[in-house]
């Protein structure tokens, strides 16, 4: 039997475990990509592991999260992330030159390589046949050290694609098809594979928008062939020797399929507050906006621009409609200026913002209370604009554009004028000159560290008992938005552990963080729905919990990667074997697990009593033994200092 394009891309990196179903894999990383907003985390915990240099191909530091610097913090934390770029080995992508995931796309992505990145879309990189996932940042740390990578062997679910997408239809509406059928949990446990003669009317940047959005289904990543349009992609960036052809092979199967018609799709958006919320933009058309936003990780080609701004040409956006342009890398922005591109958009009353992620993570361009934002950025969860009142709607720059001209939504079909094209140019102006280059081996340097940048917290290893109040219980697909925000008042503190912690659940319960230190020591519980973690990979939303005394949380299920992240810093991730029980528990109910050391190594069966209702709940932990060991050590760093002496 032949292989498809994802298990071409395991077998070749398997360095532990079988490629079977379920069973805990480990993975040899080449490349890993971090993100300002984590990588401070990562730094301090590679500096904690204590090796002089990263032990992978290549590993890069973005700067795009955290850019506007109101204070010392940021400007700080920059500093901070050069220095460790200089000592340990890093590229170092300054800031202003733009979003990690195009920018990785455009200069170091490698058909047939593995990169983990501490930012949950790093899997926008399988659209360049790459094996590419996001993490917690801890884990992207053990592999810049060498270590590999562990996960259950996903599954894989083949897509195929079939027919030509119409006019005003694009890769946007793709990903939000596949949303609209599947939800935000669709994917979990899955790798997406896409193929089909449908991929031949899609280029590498369609394909990243949508890889980069399978993290919305939850999916642990997206594939895409390594074809013809990806050594198209490869050629117009200078890089045509990085071509390396990976394609399923012709009686390859998978565990599940699915299959999109393009040609029967049409212009989608996704409704406040889920990207999983997708109806027909004809449905929803006629309503009110305040803001039209283009650009973001989720749609970051020079295409989505030069569309927008063929749409715009020549008109003039509705003067209640703030119209914000985002570009995606300071490249992309050159070739804007060189192509009349950015002139067509300022002329049109477009706002300019600089390259980086900007408003899709609440960095600016916040909405107005309880009006409506049109956005082409990945997720809309509730106050993640840095409005806690706001109503994002995700959708393709096609329909982006036509709502900032009209002031209400529209369904671009709808605007009377002939579908622009743009054809993507065979080469583009290239930016290098904002990557710095690691240091050479034998140059020694000190790590810059402003007074905001706080060592780790120690953390205990489990106790035999577990006993405290419930202190939060939350209902389904809360994200790390809402467990943690992010936002220019919060992530800042990002290298300062007690300070970020006071914001921990805050757009939920502003008492939390405050209730929780009176029982840092005894420690707390916290009961949540399904999907419990979905969303970005900051493992904040676990370290902030735990630094707060959280010992265990209790969920009908959790997303992957908050799974993995709650284990690495040594917090209990439980799941009702009954899920009606959660309806039993209530907020402030005092919860005890007697000898959890010994349950969770026996087996998967952990008994938890409810002390204040008497009665007894079933649950289970689905953690690998790798997981059971950081756990009842405390976290994954105490964890490798153990086998280290």
């Amino acid at each position: 039997m032949g292989k498809n394009v994802t298990q071409k891309l395991i077998e070749s990196h398997l360095v532990e475990g079988r490629m079977v179903c379920g069973e805990e894999i480990g993975l040899k990383i080449d490349q890993t990509l971090t993100q300002d907003a984590t990588g401070t985390l990562v730094m301090l915990e590679f500096e904690a592991i204590g090796l002089p240099r990263i032990r992978t191909e290549l590993s890069v530091q973005y700067v795009d999260h955290n850019l506007l610097q109101e204070d010392f913090k940021n400007a700080d934390d920059h500093l901070f992330l050069r220095s460790a770029c200089k000592k340990f080995g890093l590229w170092y992508s300054r800031p202003g030159n733009g979003v990690s995931h195009p920018v990785h796309m455009e200069r170091f992505g490698v058909p047939g390589k593995t990169l983990l990145g501490s930012d949950s879309h790093t899997c926008a990189a399988g659209s360049l046949g790459m094996l590419a996932i996001g993490a917690g940042g801890l884990e992207v740390a053990m592999a810049m050290a060498g270590e590999p990578f562990y996960l259950k062997m996903p599954k894989t679910w083949g897509v195929k694609l079939v027919g030509e997408m119409p006019d005003w239809v694009s890769a946007k509406d793709v990903i939000l098809e596949m949303l609209r059928r599947h939800d935000v949990d669709g994917g979990v446990g899955k790798i997406v594979e896409y193929y089909g003669p449908g991929l031949k009317s899609l280029t590498a940047m369609d394909r990243h928008v949508i890889a980069n959005m399978g993290a919305e289904l939850g999916a642990t990543t997206s594939v895409f062939p390594s074809d013809d349009a990806v050594m198209a992609f490869l050629k117009s960036q200078g890089r045509e020797q990085a071509f390396r052809e990976i394609l399923a092979d012709p009686d390859a199967e998978y565990d599940e399929y699915e299959e999109i018609n393009l040609s029967e799709l049409e212009p989608l958006i996704a409704l406040p507050s889920s990207p999983g919320n997708v109806v027909p933009v004809r449905e929803v058309a006629g309503r009110e906006i305040y803001q039209s936003y283009i650009g973001s990780s989720a749609n970051p080609g020079l295409r989505d621009f030069a569309i927008t701004a063929m749409i715009v040409d020549g008109k003039q956006a509705h003067d209640r409609v703030s119209f914000d342009v985002n570009p995606t890398s300071r490249q992309i922005l050159e070739n804007m200026t060189a192509t009349g591109i950015l002139g067509k958009l300022i002329h049109a009353g477009a706002r300019l913002h600089q390259a980086g992620c900007g408003g899709c993570i609440g960095m600016g361009q916040a909405p107005a209370t309880g009006r409506i934002s049109l956005r082409t950025v990945p997720r809309n969860f509730p106050g993640r604009s840095g409005t806690k009142e706001d109503l994002v709607y995700l959708c393709s720059p096609e329909t982006a554009a036509a709502s900032a001209l009209t002031g209400v939504i529209t369904d671009p079909r709808t605007l009377g004028m002939e579908y622009p094209r743009f054809m993507e140019p065979e080469t583009v102006l290239l930016n290098i000159e904002m990557l710095v280059p690691p240091a050479p081996e034998g140059e020694l340097y000190d790590l810059e560290k402003g007074p905001n940048i706080k060592p780790l917290p120690q953390l205990e290893p489990l106790p035999d008992i577990l006993e405290g109040p419930v202190l939060l219980k939350v209902e389904d697909d809360i994200s790390t938005d809402e467990i943690l925000p992010a936002g220019a008042k919060v992530l800042p503190f990002r290298s300062n552990i007690p300070a970020i912690s006071r914001f921990v659940f805050s757009p939920i319960d502003e008492t939390y963080s405050e209730r929780a230190m009176s029982y840092q020591k005894q420690g707390s519980f916290v009961v949540g729905g399904s999907n419990y973690g979905q969303g970005s990979s900051r493992e904040h939303a676990a370290l902030g919990p735990r630094y707060l005394g959280v010992k265990a949380v209790i969920a009908k299920s959790f997303a992957r990667i908050h799974l993995q992240n709650l284990s690495n810093f040594g917090i209990l991730p439980l799941i009702f074997a009954n899920p009606d029980d959660w309806n039993k528990i209530a907020q402030g109910d005092r919860l005890s697990i007697p000898d959890v050391r010994t349950a969770i190594r026996q087996g998967n069966s952990v008994k938890v009593i409810n002390l204040t209702k008497n009665e007894t709940y079933e649950t289970e932990h689905r953690m690998t033994q790798y997981q059971v060991e950081m756990v009842l050590a405390g976290s994954l760093i105490n964890l490798v200092k153990q086998k280290a002496s």
